[in-house]
């Protein structure tokens, strides 16, 4: 048996508990993995809140929290290629399993083995923040020299989105509240800070003539605040609010396939999509690390330790 933080039903944080589980057994296309880390994220909370269609894998109540994690391969399901026991892998739970316990499964064709020198407390972050970050500016597809707006830069998704971009040459306007700065200010984002001035005046003074893109982590009203700064409405991209195409824009195209997991981990590697890790959690922890993702104040990346 081992211990898994998880939730009895939809609801709140009410409903989340500890409790002990067996080995899950990997079914075809699975792999059974011990986790090392564990990612904390906003879908993590929305999926404990209510059904997410394809996201629980019809799974029976206990569930288990958590979308992403690293570890190590203890077993593999049928019609598994490319990863072998022991193996040291990163990837998404998409078939329901979790990741905020000691053992889970991850969707194989969603994992990927760890390249060496690679940490797995960085590997855990890569799957949600760093293939999202790759996918919105290969979306934009921007020329070095060009402008972006990160708007909502200080969590994880807008950190990795802000470093990759300024990587790749672009200018970075990045807005949060005021403790997001220091973190937005050491990618090399230029920060707006919601909380002291007017956003849209104060990024319109920096980009007098409308950003060439626009990234959105916010939605909302604040992403209505923002998009008429793009120069052509089409280069909004939002990752988060399904009505971007109301105004003009359009949603992230996401690619979570073991391809773009290994391209993530090369720019990792090469220091390109450097994650922001703010706090690193005990699984008896778990509670707090998913409450400060859940309350909206978290800056960079939040993982859990579970080996």
């Amino acid at each position: 048996m081992g211990k898994a933080w998880g939730f009895g039903r939809h609801g709140g944080p009410e409903v989340q508990e500890f409790f002990d589980r067996p080995d899950p057994v990997p079914g075809r296309g699975e792999v059974l993995i011990r986790v090392d880390v564990a990612g904390v994220n906003p879908l993590d909370h929305l999926l404990r809140s209510g059904p997410v269609d394809g996201l629980d894998g019809g799974r029976p109540f206990p569930r288990v929290l958590g979308m992403e994690a690293a570890g190590t391969v203890l077993a593999l399901g049928e019609d598994v290629n490319g990863l072998e026991v022991g193996d040291a892998v990163f990837g998404f739970a998409l078939t329901g399993g979790g990741t905020y316990a000691e053992t889970t499964v991850l969707s194989a064709p969603h994992t990927a083995r760890i390249p060496e020198g690679l940490s797995a407390t960085v590997a855990a972050t890569l799957p949600v923040a760093g293939t999202t970050a790759v996918d919105v500016l290969d979306q934009l597809g921007l020329p070095a020299g060009a402008t972006v707006l990160v708007n909502g830069v200080g969590g994880g998704v807008g950190l990795a989105v802000a470093r990759l971009a300024v990587g790749r040459g672009l200018r970075v306007i990045g807005t949060g509240s005021t403790a997001k700065r220091e973190h937005a200010e050491a990618v090399g984002a230029r920060f707006v800070d919601y909380t002291a001035e007017d956003v849209a005046a104060a990024a319109r003074a920096l980009v007098p003539d409308g950003f060439d893109g626009i990234v959105d982590l916010a939605g909302g009203s604040s992403l209505r605040t923002v998009a008429p700064l793009a120069r052509d409405p089409r280069n909004v991209i939002a990752v988060g609010d399904m009505s971007v195409p109301d105004l003009g824009g359009r949603f992230v195209e996401r690619r979570v396939d073991r391809e773009n997991l290994e391209r993530s981990a090369r720019l990792a590697l090469d220091g390109l999509l450097a994650p922001v890790i703010t706090a690193v959690h005990a699984l008896s922890d778990a509670p707090a690390a998913l409450a400060a993702v859940e309350n909206g104040h978290a800056s960079g990346k939040i993982v859990i330790s579970v080996a």
